[in-house]
């Protein structure tokens, strides 16, 4: 059975109930069996998609303060040292993860320690992989205070179909490595900045799983 994540419930009970509706009105417009049969399977098909987007498997989390862990699902599409300009202002290793409509897109806390700054701005809606699309979308920014590792920034980052985020994270909050931090909607990014000269334990084109997959060590 599926495990479905409380922040689609309203989604999915509000497309029920629009599908259940077409499938009323096509039923009411036309004696066509096959037209009949055509809008309910593609009814089942719209929602089995729907379904599989908020689904939430079981996961046996890794916790390792030397480890910094996958945030999200997806797949490694940056890895390159910026000059970070909202929190730190100086140069970071920037890992950035594209999460595609088909990925988990519970996001999760690379480390432990305490929230010590938590923001949303609004923004626009580029395409994930567009350039700019961290600075100009959409996006959270949050940073964790880790005794390990020093302060981790990770970036929720809405895009072109992602207009919703969600952020659990709150400024003053003790949070547990792998414990949810937030959502984000139907396909997106996520940027983590790690300190100057952390060696990734990833590389571009990997596909990565969230609470599980190891992106960084201490050596």
């Amino acid at each position: 059975m599926i495990k479905i994540h409380r922040e689609g419930y309203t989604i999915l009970f509000v497309t029920l109930v629009i599908l259940f509706a077409v499938n009323v009105l096509v039923h009411w417009l036309t004696d066509e069996i096959w037209i009949r049969n055509v809008s309910i399977i593609a009814s089942l098909i719209v929602y089995g998609l729907v379904l599989q987007f908020f689904r939430n498997p079981d996961r046996k989390i890794l916790r390792d303060e030397n480890k910094i862990i996958a945030p999200a699902d997806g797949k490694i599409v940056i890895i390159e040292e910026v000059e970070e300009q909202e929190f730190f202002k100086d140069k970071r290793l920037q890992i950035s993860i594209f999460m595609s409509p088909l990925n988990v897109h519970i996001n999760r806390y690379p480390v432990s320690g305490k929230i010590e700054y938590a923001k949303h701005h609004q923004g626009k809606y580029l395409v994930a992989w567009h350039p700019k699309s961290s600075t100009l979308n959409e996006r959270t920014t949050v940073v964790i205070q880790n005794p390990v590792w020093g302060p981790i920034l990770y970036r929720q980052i809405a895009g072109y179909v992602a207009r919703r985020i969600v952020m659990y994270a709150r400024e003053g909050l003790i949070v547990r490595q792998g414990d949810e931090s937030g959502f984000i909607k139907f396909g997106s990014r996520l940027d983590i900045f790690l300190p100057p000269g952390t060696v990734p334990s990833v590389k571009i084109g990997d596909r990565i799983v969230g609470g599980i997959t190891v992106i960084a060590e201490k050596r």
